[in-house]
């Protein structure tokens, strides 16, 4: 079997098996063909050819170092190209197509988790109340902004809402999130008041007769885009007055730390969320901090 078909078996396998994204895809097969790039042009492999599967642990370690010296890559960058590799070679050794894991002794990069950039909840009132709702459009946007600040949801999913997946009378969004996994989100009183708003008048105005699945649509009828959605977000958070940066999925980690903040539980927060491994949830105590220490003082004998 040649590289091309060895690759295209793995992600193959890596999509049966665990139903990732495009996008996580096409991130193994870009680290993979870079190893194999360099493979080409370094030949440390000697006689063997540059085939990935008689690639060795020392070819590993130059590629490494390649990554790092040459292209001064990110460790973030390296680390990830360690872990398709580790994957990969994990995979062809289960197959018995190698006899020897190149990968076996190659440190996986620990990196520091960078904490998210969260709003404080005067900050969220802010962005919430910035679209003018006596307009169409930002009737729509409120809403969007409600739903997203009341459920956490990724902009991805947000956008990608159809009308079937809310339920009005249960009060709750069905979400097919990061490998088609389900999950369902309580909408909260006020979010649920500002959807009841939107689909009995605004929807329906936007979509002129026109027949759209999607939830939240523009003007042209059509759904809308996370690029789009991201815009009106910065606009909406400069119109309100708020300087401080923002990210794509900022009411995302201000909606996990503010329920850490009054209380909620971590696992509840990671179903919420949809996180896989209660480790990515757990990034979000951190920023919680404050309110942990503050729980101490009040309930603590030595507080």
């Amino acid at each position: 079997m040649n590289n091309a078909n060895t690759l295209d078996e793995f992600l193959d396998n890596l999509w049966l098996q665990d139903g990732l994204s495009r996008n996580t895809l096409q991130s193994y097969r870009s680290d993979l063909d870079k190893f194999l790039r360099w493979l080409d042009n370094y030949h440390l492999t000697d006689q063997q050819g540059t085939s990935l599967l008689n690639a060795t642990q020392a070819d590993i370690q130059g590629f490494l170092a390649y990554l790092v010296n040459e292209e001064k890559a990110k460790s973030s960058s390296t680390s990830r190209a360690v872990s398709s590799l580790k994957r990969f070679y994990r995979h062809q050794l289960h197959l018995n197509k190698i006899s020897n894991d190149p990968t076996l002794k190659i440190a996986t990069t620990k990196l520091p988790r960078t904490l998210p950039k969260t709003l404080t909840e005067q900050d969220v009132e802010l962005i919430l109340h910035a679209p003018d709702t006596e307009k169409l459009l930002g009737m729509r946007d409120r809403t969007m902004l409600e739903v997203l600040y009341a459920t956490g949801l990724r902009v991805s999913e947000l956008v990608g809402l159809s009308v079937a997946q809310v339920s009005i009378s249960m009060g709750v969004v069905r979400v097919m999130g990061k490998g088609n996994k389900e999950r369902l989100v309580p909408l909260g009183e006020d979010a649920l008041d500002w959807l009841k708003q939107y689909l009995a008048s605004s929807r329906s105005e936007l979509l002129k007769k026109k027949i759209s699945a999607a939830l939240f649509v523009t003007q042209r009828g059509s759904g809308m885009t996370r690029q789009m959605f991201w815009h009106l977000i910065k606009r909406h958070a400069a119109n309100g007055g708020l300087t401080k940066p923002l990210s794509p999925h900022a009411l995302r980690h201000a909606f996990a730390t503010h329920l850490l903040n009054h209380g909620a539980d971590l696992r509840v927060v990671q179903l919420l969320l949809g996180h896989a491994d209660i480790s990515t949830t757990q990034i979000y105590t951190h920023v919680a901090r404050e309110r942990l220490k503050q729980l101490h003082k009040e309930n603590h004998p030595r507080g």
